[in-house]
């Protein structure tokens, strides 16, 4: 289904690829489309397992999200700009086709928002980040610049979008830390602080 579309691929074409019987795959699955949820749920088990890389740890540093922002650039490279993100390739099929899926697909990237949330939490318990930051906001836009720049890296065979998208996220995310403003001489000062 990633490689073929969920519109493309039969039960048929699933049972082959796992070479089990006709009786194995109606034990599982009643129909097509609970075959699709159980893949939706598997993309989302395998999107998470991608974070479980102590390079990344509990993406809680500045560091640690940009080391997880190279490696899905280099996972994009490495599969030559094709297929994107497992979750949002289906996602982009399926999401207006019912309610059911669409809740499926909202509860796999909650999960993935949620990670992110809790690494930006702990930056900012730590202080790492300022307390009127929004770790909510920020995780969302992490994930929306994931979920664009994967669609603009398809599209233009190119990976510049992702990288851009990822680095001014995470520039942001930088720009919010407590005194983030004097240790940045080339960023113009805060309003009201400009010189007559």
């Amino acid at each position: 289904m990633y490689e073929n579309g969920a519109a493309n691929t039969s039960f048929e074409d699933v049972r082959k690829a796992a070479k089990a019987s006709g009786s194995q795959m109606s034990h599982y699955f009643a129909d097509k489309r609970s075959l699709i949820r159980a893949v939706i749920g598997h993309q989302a088990d395998a999107v998470m397992a991608d974070h479980h890389d102590p390079a990344i740890g509990n993406l809680d540093s500045i560091a640690a999200l940009r080391v997880w922002a190279r490696r899905i650039v280099e996972q994009q490279r490495a599969q030559d700009f094709e297929g994107g993100c497992r979750l949002g390739s289906l996602a982009a099929e399926l999401v207006e086709s019912d309610a059911e899926l669409r809740a499926d697909f909202a509860a796999g990237f909650e999960r993935w928002e949620a990670l992110l949330r809790r690494g930006l939490l702990t930056m900012q318990q730590r202080g790492d980040l300022a307390p009127d930051a929004d770790p909510d906001a920020l995780a969302r836009s992490l994930l929306a610049a994931v979920q664009g720049g994967y669609l603009l890296t398809q599209a233009h065979r190119d990976v510049r979008g992702l990288e851009d998208a990822l680095g001014a996220a995470i520039d942001h995310i930088e720009s919010l830390a407590p005194g983030a403003d004097e240790r940045s001489p080339g960023r113009p000062p805060p309003p009201g602080d400009a010189p007559d």
